[in-house]
């Protein structure tokens, strides 16, 4: 089987090209260079290597590349993206662009098997994991769809499909990449994960790679937690909070809880005066995120009244507590959806991308 070299990181490529080639190391370095290049699909576009060598290259390994299935524009610009991987997996990113930044969701698995009972991906369980060339490609494969966008994407969110950190030796190897300054050259401060609470992978993250930290809360207790949540079942709270603690945070960085509000169950203020004494001694902010409703799931999102009165309960309790303002809600740019939406419509009716 030929080598996926855009699911290796450079000081690997490098061996790569040393043990299976025969040649010095910077030769890998031109070679990732390439890979990570926007618009290269081929060996044969990477002009300063010589024929041989590229026809090796050719032989040996392979550019994984994938297709973009389907893509929807909301009217506050808001992209989201539908990629065919090459074995007909599909997975999906989203471009978020704010006055200040442009941020991309990406995904870090086909489907997800935490089973959260307010998320549409978790419906459709796991169907595999995503190699580290298929997560850091649905960044260059959007950079390249991005052309006309204004301003660059300088931000990552690993907040799409699955959970970044049940799929961590890739998600690993995938930062790597996408941080390596011959390549995208993204800044790992700019980059954040966020997981539904795996206390052990928390804490292996945090040693390896200085990243953002995004914790999926969404209820002040074990019984509601869990009912929501199944990961609660393995993990609860005293043991996520505790990982948390002891998570190597950065001088002047913060754990970012996010808190989804789903009206009637998890957004009383007597939930926040929970939240806020859970979330004592933590160097911690709160990003509460009112529920966008979709076919299926049983919930419905609180009134604004609600969620006002929810943070206001967290900010006098001293807490930094913020709200998320929903993006795209006219595209259904809530997790998941545009996977669902294609299944739907695989007999044919997909729109082709090049036309959306």
């Amino acid at each position: 089987m030929k080598a996926d070299l855009r699911s290796l990181p450079r000081d690997e490529l490098e061996a790569w090209v040393r043990d299976e080639l025969g040649l010095p190391a910077w030769r890998g370095r031109q070679v990732f260079r390439w890979l990570w290049r926007p618009g290269t699909v081929s060996f044969q576009q990477m002009t300063d290597l010589g024929k041989d060598l590229r026809a090796a290259l050719a032989e040996a390994g392979e550019i994984r590349g994938f297709t973009a299935a389907g893509e929807q524009r909301s009217a506050d610009g808001t992209r989201k993206f539908l990629w065919r991987l090459p074995d007909g997996a599909r997975v999906e990113s989203v471009y978020i662009p704010e006055e200040r930044r442009r941020t991309l969701c990406v995904s870090s698995q086909v489907g997800c098997a935490m089973g959260c009972r307010f998320c549409r991906t978790a419906r459709m369980g796991l169907v595999r994991q995503l190699t580290p060339g298929e997560i850091a490609g649905q960044v260059l494969a959007a950079v390249e769809r991005l052309g006309d966008a204004p301003g660059p994407v300088r931000n990552l969110v690993f907040m799409g499909m699955g959970e970044p950190l049940a799929n961590l030796p890739a998600l690993a190897r995938a930062i790597r990449i996408l941080a390596d300054d011959l390549g995208l050259n993204f800044s790992t401060r700019r980059i954040t994960v966020s997981t539904c609470g795996l206390p052990r992978q928390m804490l292996e993250l945090g040693r390896s790679l200085d990243v953002g930290l995004a914790v999926s809360l969404h209820a002040p207790d074990d019984e509601l937690r869990s009912r929501l949540m199944p990961v609660n079942r393995r993990h609860p709270l005293a043991e996520l909070l505790e990982a948390c603690r002891r998570y190597p945070l950065p001088r002047r960085r913060r754990i970012t809880f996010e808190y989804l509000l789903l009206a009637g169950v998890n957004d009383a203020p007597a939930h926040a005066r929970r939240l806020a004494d859970l979330l004592r001694g933590l160097r911690a902010k709160v990003n509460l995120i009112p529920f966008n409703e979709c076919p299926g799931i049983p919930f419905r999102r609180p009134s604004d009244h609600r969620v006002e009165a929810f943070r206001q309960v967290l900010l006098e309790a001293g807490l930094n507590a913020t709200v998320r303002r929903s993006r795209g809600t006219d595209i259904a740019a809530a997790c998941g959806q545009l996977y669902a939406e294609d299944q739907r419509t695989a007999d044919g009716r997909e729109k082709d991308a090049a036309a959306a």
